[in-house]
């Protein structure tokens, strides 16, 4: 399996660069797995899919403001950071522009000493683990010194921080947006829950995964980074007793039932960290139906669809959006799985 095989291409101008004013009023294509049929909605039309009993499963992990640019301290020269994932005690894993200039030893200096990071471990890929030193509460710090991560193909300023945070996130801990998440507004959720639909949090992290093409020629050589995942007591036995479907909201989300059952066999209270990869061939154990954004070409969540539904149909819909010029990516439009 090529990862050539996943390759489309896309008009510039379909890529979202902002977010709609009303979070629900983006496109909704509804695809049927079994019968290949394709529906073109809103948004706010995913309520007339789901049932009583239904289960909806968000990531309710929130991002933080994890780019940073600083100075070194001895050379004064400018470095970008992109906080990844906490390891322990305050230090952290981070991809880093540029990473040549960053050794064991180096001290990077944020807002006049306010936040102050060492490197204590080099990485391959650009990647550095820093200690951070600092007086008070971390994610504070970053409230004031870091800007959201915003993925590389978005060019346009943000001009509201919350609009790349889903209305649910509560764990802080992500260096993306669940952006499948992101069409949800209170509203709806209300709607929904009126509706008999149940809405279950799990947390996934997202990291390095989100930021890292696939590379290699062929699929299976693609190795994942790994991220946090949690889910609670709670939740675990509310899945296991469902009467009806599972939908994930998001990959994210995706990645972390499929890791559980993996491991399990059953949902159940559980954390750690997972670097699943899904592409056609995988058997899903989890979900019956989910709910995504338009994904990049030859990325691992293209690969993540194709194998939930079939290449096949994903670039036939893909196609369609393009000709009736869906928004792509992280602030476009979205899919329904069924």
């Amino acid at each position: 399996m090529k990862t050539d095989d996943f390759d489309y291409d896309l008009p510039l101008e379909l890529i979202a660069q902002t977010p709609l004013e009303k979070r629900d009023s983006s496109k909704l294509m509804v695809i049927d797995r079994k019968t290949g049929e394709i529906e073109h909605k809103k948004f706010n039309n995913i309520i007339d899919y789901l049932e009583k009993d239904d289960i909806l499963v968000i990531n309710d992990t929130k991002v933080i403001p994890a780019r940073l640019f600083g100075v070194k301290e001895d050379t004064n020269a400018v470095i970008e950071i992109l906080m990844l994932k906490e390891h322990n005690d305050n230090c952290w894993e981070c991809l880093v522009k540029p990473a040549k200039r960053i050794k064991i030893g180096t001290i990077v200096n944020f807002g006049n000493g306010k936040l102050k990071a060492e490197c204590i471990e080099v990485k391959d890929e650009g990647i550095r683990i820093f200690k951070l030193i600092y007086e008070g509460i971390l994610f504070e710090i970053l409230d004031e010194l870091g800007t959201m991560p915003l993925p590389p193909y978005i060019h346009e300023k943000l001009e509201n921080k919350d609009r790349y945070q889903t209305i649910y996130a509560k764990n802080e801990g992500s260096a993306a947006a669940p952006t499948a998440g992101l069409h949800f507004t209170d509203e709806l959720i209300q709607q929904l829950k009126g509706k008999g639909v149940i809405i279950l949090p799990i947390t996934l992290h997202v990291g390095l995964g989100t930021f890292r093409p696939v590379n290699v020629e062929n699929v299976k050589e693609h190795k994942m980074h790994s991220e946090f995942y949690q889910m609670t007591k709670e939740v675990a036995e509310i899945l296991n007793n469902r009467k009806k479907r599972i939908i994930s909201v998001g990959t994210t989300s995706t990645r972390t039932l499929e890791t559980i059952m993996n491991l399990y066999g059953t949902f159940k209270e559980c954390s750690g960290w997972t670097d699943i990869f899904i592409y056609p061939g995988y058997e899903f154990k989890a979900i019956d139906g989910l709910i995504t954004n338009f994904h990049l070409p030859k990325s691992t969540l293209l690969m993540l669809i194709s194998a939930f539904a079939s290449k096949e149909l994903v670039f036939k819909a893909y196609n369609e959006a393009i000709i009736n010029k869906y928004r792509f990516f992280s602030f476009g439009d979205s899919t329904f799985f069924k």
